[in-house]
């Protein structure tokens, strides 16, 4: 009788996602169906607005990257800003900038395209280091700092950067603190044939012009959705394989010598915390009401790519960060 209860106990916290895991699921499968071809990207933005993180997206052009940030905008109600990062781009026209008014004899603060729900900040490396420290500050502290004075940014604020992985020419290389400040990096790939089949097609019926998605939900709901998704069961043995993920990039000697070869630096604690958060959130969304190792590892390598710091030998033979972290998940034994 007094294992019965201790069962009864052990379960009774666990939450039942339900209502709004349903409504973000709905958005999901509808923005699936709107853009082809990239549904591990729709799930990634949805799992970061979930987490209340920021997501850094690297991909060719004309692969549906501003679309789909639109598309949640869109889907969910939210106030959309867009910025195309230049190399003469100031703090002030991301931040927005204190005005004079001669007629009352003082300044007013004209607020920039930061102050919106989701930030777009397209080709984010070419903008210098002025910009770059304004956008980590909104990103950090959820604020803006323009003279003497603070503002405060919505409560829900998410950035979602992109960079064009190949183009070199004219850009800066964003500061580690600032890769370290993006919950995920996403790797964005070409469509498949039978995908890029389907967007030839829809094209031609001019299907773009009709938003498929049906599914809406407020900006309150997201937030239930967060407080709910941090209540997601986590056992003990899925926290101690979260740990051993991360120290195992520190420690990489102690898996496999060719690992620690390609290895130069690990992740910090807070790579720790954002897989800890971007699992919970992968539940919640595919409406499950507790993390196993599988959402572990499908969010693995988003979560800890760009938060290792490769070695030159992995450089020079051109191993990836990708290849680097599937390894990891080999030797790094699951529960």
């Amino acid at each position: 009788m007094q294992n019965l209860s201790n069962v009864k106990t052990d379960t009774s916290f666990i939450p039942r996602p339900p209502e709004n895991s349903a409504q973000l699921q709905g958005i999901n499968q509808a923005m699936g169906d709107r853009i082809v071809g990239q549904k591990r990207l729709i799930e990634n933005i949805l799992v970061c607005l979930i987490s209340d993180g920021h997501l850094l997206i690297e991909g060719m052009p004309g692969l549906a990257k501003t679309t789909a940030a639109k598309a949640v905008a869109e889907s969910i109600a939210l106030k959309f800003g867009r910025v195309q990062f230049t190399p003469d781009l100031l703090p002030a026209d991301l931040t927005g900038t204190e005005i004079y008014q001669q007629e009352k004899a003082q300044f007013s603060f004209r607020p920039g395209p930061i102050f919106n729900n989701i930030l777009l900040a397209d080709e984010i490396n070419r903008a210098p280091a002025k910009v770059q420290s304004a956008l980590l500050e909104a990103m950090e502290e959820k604020q803006v700092t323009v003279g003497n004075n603070n503002y405060k940014l919505p409560e829900l604020f998410m950035v979602i950067a992109t960079q064009n992985p190949i183009e070199q020419e004219g850009t800066y290389n964003l500061p580690e603190a600032q890769l370290d400040r993006f919950l995920m990096r996403v790797m964005v790939d070409y469509p498949n044939p039978a995908d890029e089949l389907t967007i030839l097609k829809r094209a031609e019926a001019r299907h773009f012009e009709n938003p498929l998605i049906l599914s809406r939900t407020s900006s309150e709901e997201v937030m239930t959705a967060r407080r709910e998704a941090q209540d997601v069961y986590l056992s003990d043995s899925v926290r101690e394989y979260i740990v051993s993920l991360v120290t195992a990039t520190r420690m990489p000697k102690k898996y496999d010598a060719t690992l620690a070869k390609w290895i130069g630096h690990g992740a910090s604690p807070r790579a720790t915390l954002s897989l800890l958060k971007a699992s919970k959130a992968l539940a919640y969304l595919r409406g499950q009401s507790f993390v196993t190792p599988e959402h572990v590892q499908t969010i693995a390598t988003d979560v800890l790519g760009h938060r290792i710091y490769p070695s030159f030998e992995s450089e020079s033979d051109n191993i990836s960060r990708t290849e680097i972290i599937s390894r990891l998940l080999q030797y790094v034994a699951a529960p």
